[in-house]
């Protein structure tokens, strides 16, 4: 069974889906980040840099954090969305994703959503790296069903911070491709199930 330390965030979601994509046996242990709870000596335990998600594999007790690492765990150790044919392009997103969209799309939040109206600099800055993350994403998605040919890892790890597009200032009628794609997975019953976990 694998034990899912996680909160409702982008990079929790990713796993939680994943894992329901797997049918796989899991329980999800709820991280309150509004109350500091990653700072606490029992979970700082299992994640060095105090952040979620972690996942504790308890058939052979290997720990697992950050979500990347533990997207590339999960998809070895079930053989699924990580093909071999595919393996290095889809590595490939997976990094895009883990190294520029998930950091540029989490200072939208902070700057465009949270904290508006606090830098005007920030604020315009944050624009230009939101509106280059969904042009790359839109070229890539031009002419394929899925970001890397078949449903894999790297549609799911990207997947969860589309989702956040409001708070991005994006409006997915602008992006043809991306939405038809967005709501292609948003649909799956197993992103439904997984999104909602915690």
């Amino acid at each position: 069974m694998i034990k899912l330390y996680t909160s409702p965030t982008p990079n929790g979601r990713k796993i939680s889906i994943l894992l329901e994509e797997l049918n796989a046996e899991y329980e999800t242990i709820l991280v309150d980040l509004s109350k500091k709870e990653q700072f606490k000596k029992e979970f700082s335990k299992l994640s060095p840099t105090n952040k979620i998600p972690v996942i504790v594999d308890t058939e052979n007790g290997q720990r697992i954090f950050e979500s990347g690492a533990i997207l590339i765990y999960l998809a070895q150790k079930y053989n699924k969305f990580l093909d071999n044919e595919n393996y290095w392009e889809i590595m490939q997103w997976l990094i895009l994703q883990v190294a520029y969209v998930g950091p540029m799309l989490g200072q939208a939040h902070q700057y465009l959503f949270y904290h508006r109206g606090k830098s005007k600099f920030a604020e315009e800055k944050t624009k230009g790296y939101v509106e280059h993350v969904y042009s790359i994403l839109e070229k890539q998605l031009m002419d394929k069903e899925y970001v890397v040919n078949n449903y894999s890892i790297a549609d799911i790890a990207i997947w969860p911070w589309v989702d956040r597009c409001e708070r991005h200032e994006i409006n997915l009628e602008d992006y043809p491709n991306i939405k038809r794609w967005y709501d292609k997975i948003s649909i799956r019953p197993a992103v439904i199930k997984g999104y909602n976990a915690v």
